[in-house]
């Protein structure tokens, strides 16, 4: 199956599990989150902290899949620790709008800051509320897509 329609149907798979433990119109919180409902996603699962007063983001857990992504550990770490300024902008944009609309965020995301323009992220970005309204935390999914090898560079390519 391509990378991107196996991507897609990840970002099914947990969206929907993130559907089913919504209640009585209310967000899911974190200790709603069984990691065995998602064994097979969590090399690339992240939950990132919401601080508040400034709004402001935590990586506090990051799968061990994304390590390869990001060349080294980003859990701990802040928005602008781990990205260059333009792709921390992009972040705290798209993780506004998660917490302030208190929806789902998805999108695609060059990995042209960290100097491979060939690759893209598929994200997935899922709000968490302990008190299931006030998003304290977030759920994401990252799916890395595009050419890898340089034997995928050859041949012809539809636009």
């Amino acid at each position: 199956m391509p990378p991107a329609t196996t991507a897609a149907r990840a970002h099914k798979e947990i969206f929907s599990y993130w559907s089913s433990l919504r209640r009585d119109g209310g967000l899911p919180g974190r200790a709603d989150i069984k990691p065995q409902d998602l064994k097979r996603l969590l090399p690339t699962v992240s939950l990132i902290d919401v601080l508040h007063e400034p709004l402001d983001y935590r990586l506090r857990l990051a799968g061990t899949g994304l390590y390869g992504v990001y060349g080294r550990e980003i859990t701990g770490h802040r928005l602008r620790d781990v990205y260059d300024y333009e792709a921390a902008a992009y972040w705290r944009d798209e993780l506004d709008k998660v917490v302030l609309g208190r929806r789902p965020g998805v999108g695609c995301h060059s990995m042209a800051w960290k100097g491979a323009s060939h690759l893209s992220l598929l994200w997935m970005r899922l709000p968490l509320a302990s008190d299931g309204k006030t998003v304290d935390m977030i759920l994401g999914y990252d799916a890395v897509v595009g050419v890898t090898t340089t034997s995928e560079l050859s041949g012809i390519r539809a636009a």
